[in-house]
């Protein structure tokens, strides 16, 4: 049975929009949290490279 059509006959439509709305906002949240973890990783790398570079820039000027 269609599930809309069970709420719509039920007069559940308030809870249907809230599931809805709920549900949205829930997958933006997990797709942000992706996205700030995937930044998370690019900074790491940034700031990895950055300090690899300032260790062979220091390395050379000993010589």
């Amino acid at each position: 049975m269609d599930v809309t059509r069970v709420f719509a006959e039920r007069g559940d439509l308030a809870h249907l929009a809230l599931f809805l709305w709920a549900s949205g906002a829930s997958g933006l949240v997990v797709m942000t949290l992706r996205e700030l973890a995937a930044q998370s990783r690019r900074l790491d790398a940034f700031v990895s490279e950055i300090a690899r570079l300032n260790h062979r820039i220091n390395s050379s000027e000993g010589h």
